[in-house]
């Protein structure tokens, strides 16, 4: 009974979301059986079944049918939206007047057994091994380096916290062919959308017995997850990569996800403001990025030929880094590693990437006392959105904790001044950006109001937080210290978000697996004197290490605005007074804007590979 293995074998909650779960079921479930009622069945009721198949008969069909052909033939309006439509009964007449749907109905109350409603083949997927294995007598308290050749590395788990029969097995194939150019990534994109497409008659067995998988390509090539019972995990894994490497494309299937992804690139100018400032903001500040509009371009020349072409080209060469976390033992994962190269150097003839091949991108250097300021418009929205950028510096133990307390300090007054009390718009965020290894303070906001106006509401903000962490009392500061800790050190409630974590640190490439404990040491030292330096160093108006960027996002009817300006409403006596802003420099040009500006280097790795390795 796979619902009574779920129950029995099931991630522990956070209490919050759960409570607030099993009190919505109350309505369904008397309060003796809410824990267990949606996983446990106490008998079998083929009646039931039956009862209901009894129903589905064409006397009882509803038919909806959507069309523009209908304006000015409805006799209804909907009470919310205002919308036009009819109701009516199928009547005898119209079923008789129509011999297709006679037929039908016909065919219907007639028919056979249909073929193709059978029972499923055995599902091989289904675990029945729950054994929970004891620790190695070498286990490590945090992912430990057990393989590191030119083909592959591999971090390595055991789980000591959980004891569930489950693992969680990521792996990352970094190829430098994935994000070339716009071609390479679009192909990179359709091959996995076309992959997932042919493994869906294995996902929804596995799903069925509790496994899952996700397939994602990404900026250095690819990512694959599968998360689970750990009994049949290696089933599935190796129904994938064989699957990777060998699978043949149909060209419908591709003629189809081809315009299925030309519509998501299409319907991206129908996203919200706030986010197109996020995707600029990405675009400006990464070493290499495509717009929507070069992948649109570029799609045209992908056809089924170059596509087989390219995934042979994808696989010939790679680098594979993994994590294998859970209830496994160190030889069963070094076992599934090598199964994962023997494949696809069996299939693909994959060969190891040069060390010289295996390179990050980076992030862009804004000099000091630098405000570049990048406007676009929304086609669609008629709201504004703004993502403003304070660039601090790399992340480090010290600057992580700088950054991270003075946004705990400023997140309830930056919520409560903007959005509550100024009215900016009902998206207002405050918080750390981080990408490449550099990181920095951003506020988002979308709103009626224009973005030159939301910026300099901003800066009226940041300008009296000065004030406000000099007037803190040391217990008050203690308070904003103890709450970033204890969120901190807030442990993983299930082995698929301690995996998570340490995943993160991986693709990083900052291996910082005892991040959360270094850092609140480190937290615990500082002292507000501290945060009015960082202030004022980093962030205020006049301050001599100011790196800023900001993206205006226009709403649909404005054809123009100012990047600075002067509000009437500034007058407002409940208002603090915003500094006098300088002229920004204006981005017309992402290219040669990144062109003029040098780039970071990469943050180095928290630890010695010679010492990481087991």
């Amino acid at each position: 009974d796979l619902n009574a293995v779920a129950f029995r074998f099931k991630d522990k909650e956070r209490p919050r979301g759960y409570t607030s779960k099993l009190g919505g079921m109350l309505h369904y479930y008397p309060i003796e059986e809410v824990l267990a009622a949606e996983y446990l069945l106490e008998e079998f009721r083929p009646d039931l079944i039956e009862m209901v198949l009894d129903k589905l008969r064409p006397e009882n069909v509803r038919v909806a049918i959507v069309s523009k052909s209908f304006e000015g033939k409805t006799d209804r309006t909907e009470d919310w939206y205002g919308t036009q439509y009819k109701q009516e009964a199928i009547s005898d007449e119209v079923i008789k007047a129509s011999s297709l749907f006679l037929l039908f109905i016909q065919k219907w109350q007639n028919a056979d057994l249909n073929g193709k409603f059978k029972l499923p083949m055995k599902n091989e997927f289904i675990p029945t091994n729950f054994e929970i294995l004891p620790l190695e007598k070498d286990a490590t308290q945090y992912p430990a380096l057990v393989k590191d050749t030119a083909m592959s590395k591999l971090w390595f788990k055991q789980d000591d916290k959980f004891f569930l029969p489950k693992a969680c097995l990521n792996f990352e194939f970094f190829s430098p062919f994935a994000y070339v150019d716009p071609l390479h990534c679009n192909m990179a994109y359709l091959y996995l959308e076309l992959l997932k497409d042919s493994l869906n008659e294995y996902a929804y067995a596995a799903e069925l017995a509790g496994l899952n998988y996700d397939l994602q390509n990404t900026i250095y090539g690819m990512y694959l997850s599968v998360k689970g019972y750990n009994d049949k995990q290696h089933i599935l894994l190796k129904k994938i990569i064989e699957k990777m490497a060998t699978f043949e494309i149909d060209e419908k299937r591709f003629e189809i996800i081809k315009e299925a992804y030309m519509r998501s690139l299409n319907n991206f100018r129908a996203e919200q403001p706030h986010q197109h400032a996020m995707y600029y903001l990405r675009l400006l500040m990464t070493e290499v990025a495509w717009t929507k509009d070069e992948l649109k371009e570029a799609l045209d020349d992908v056809t089924l030929p170059r596509l087989k072409a390219f995934i042979a080209q994808l696989l010939s060469r790679l680098h594979i880094e993994a994590l294998l976390h859970g209830n496994i033992t160190k030889q069963a994962a070094l076992g599934i590693m090598q199964m994962v190269e023997d494949t696809l150097i069996e299939h693909a003839h994959t060969k190891p990437l040069l060390p010289s091949q295996l390179v990050r991108y980076r992030e862009v250097q804004l000099p000091d006392r630098g405000w570049f300021v990048y406007q676009q418009r929304n086609e669609v929205h008629n709201n504004c959105g703004i993502e403003i950028y304070y660039q601090t510096d790399m992340q480090s133990t010290s600057e992580n904790m700088f950054l991270e307390l003075f946004c705990q300090i400023i997140s309830e007054p930056c919520f409560n001044t903007l959005r509550t009390k100024e009215q900016l718009g009902y998206i207002v965020f405050s918080g750390p950006r981080r990408a490449n290894g550099i990181q920095g303070l951003r506020f988002i906001i979308q709103s009626e109001k224009p973005p030159h106006y939301l910026e300099s509401r901003v800066e009226a903000f940041l300008k009296t937080m000065e004030k406000c962490i000099e007037d803190m009392t040391e217990e008050a500061f203690q308070k904003h210290i103890q709450a970033l800790a204890i969120r901190r050190l807030d442990k993983p409630k299930k082995l698929s978000a301690e995996c998570a974590k340490y995943w993160g640190e991986i693709i990083s490439q900052q291996y910082n697996f005892d991040r959360d404990n270094i850092e609140v040491a480190y937290l615990k030292t500082l002292t507000k004197d501290d945060i009015i330096q960082f202030y004022k160093v980093l962030l205020a108006i006049d301050a001599p290490r100011r790196h800023k960027v900001s993206v205006h996002v226009l709403a649909r009817e404005m054809d123009s605005c100012p990047v600075v300006g002067e509000f009437p409403c500034q007058n407002d006596v409940n208002l603090a007074p915003a500094p006098p802003l300088p002229q920004p420099s204006v981005i017309e040009n992402m290219t040669e804007f990144k062109r003029s500006l040098p780039l970071f280097p990469l943050v180095k790795p928290h630890i010695n590979f010679m010492a990481a390795k087991l």
